[in-house]
């Protein structure tokens, strides 16, 4: 193994202990890691069925036998918010791979290719990220209806342009280095300049965009299940959660809602931990 080969392993070992020697990045890991497990054994370890209507026991405060009470069809929350981060702990991160992945083609190009290619592909992503994403996805969301695979879908595409710049950026900088030149001399192809040359010199800022962008996925999957257009019943998904029962803090049910809020509020926190401990890192 050459020297640089070599190095590649320690380099990426070095950098996972600097991540780890971060007490809010570790804090981070730990949140996301519980979360993670809940959306693994969720079904398994909640002590109530999670969809089951119990219709003598509605809105019951919280208590020793139900930790966070019930809703207004009387179904455990606590039971509810652990095998609720399944769904978003499913549709979020596929979001921000597919996202991650079209993103990155895009800058390699545009930052490689430059001239007519970059200054179009340039021009169209600035329209896109004019428009408030939101919007563009709920606009894409009744056009389609809404799905679990067409949230997916739209939330990847809507993240695929801020990721493209950040990569274009990194690209702009790699493509003037002497590796480069040498590769262009040895005949290489494009595609194997862009995907085997430049694209592990890059890989840095790509893993700090797809953390960060994970946290405003979780984000924007609770905010869309919140508004309708996101994850449908019977799921048991936390913004979904929040709006069947937001009427409910008027009368003083405030647990049906504080739960679930907390639960995505904490899932954030701790990803974005994480990306601040991977940016620390990588910097």
């Amino acid at each position: 193994m050459s020297g640089a080969g070599a190095a590649m392993p320690e380099a990426a070992a070095g950098r996972a202990r600097l991540i780890l020697g971060s007490g809010s990045a570790r804090a981070g890991i730990g949140i996301v890691l519980f979360w993670t497990i809940c959306a693994l054994f969720g079904p398994w370890i909640v002590p109530w069925n999670p969809y089951h209507d119990s219709l003598m026991h509605t809105l019951a405060p919280p208590s020793l036998a139900h930790p966070f009470g019930t809703d207004q069809l009387g179904r455990d929350i606590f039971s509810r918010v652990i095998v609720g981060s399944r769904s978003i702990l499913s549709v979020a991160p596929l979001a921000t791979l597919l996202g991650t992945v079209l993103g990155t083609s895009i800058g390699l190009v545009t930052g490689y290719f430059g001239g007519l290619i970059d200054t179009v592909l340039s021009r169209l992503i600035e329209v896109l990220l004019a428009l408030p994403l939101i919007i563009v996805a709920l606009l894409a969301l009744v056009a389609l209806g809404p799905s679990t695979p067409t949230v997916v879908i739209v939330i990847g595409l809507i993240f695929a342009p801020l990721i493209s710049r950040t990569v274009r950026a990194a690209v702009i900088a790699e493509r003037e280095l002497d590796y480069v030149a040498a590769a262009e001399l040895r005949g290489e192809g494009a595609a194997h300049i862009m995907f085997v040359e430049i694209l592990p010199n890059v890989m840095p800022p790509i893993l700090v965009e797809a953390t960060v962008r994970l946290g405003y996925a979780i984000f924007t999957v609770a905010s869309l299940s919140f508004l309708g257009f996101g994850i449908q019943p019977p799921s048991a998904d936390w913004g979904l959660a929040i709006s069947q029962n937001y009427d409910m803090i008027t009368g003083g049910y405030w647990w049906t809602v504080v739960f679930d809020a907390i639960a995505i509020a904490s899932l954030v926190v701790g990803v974005n931990l994480v990306a601040d401990g991977v940016q620390a890192a990588l910097e």
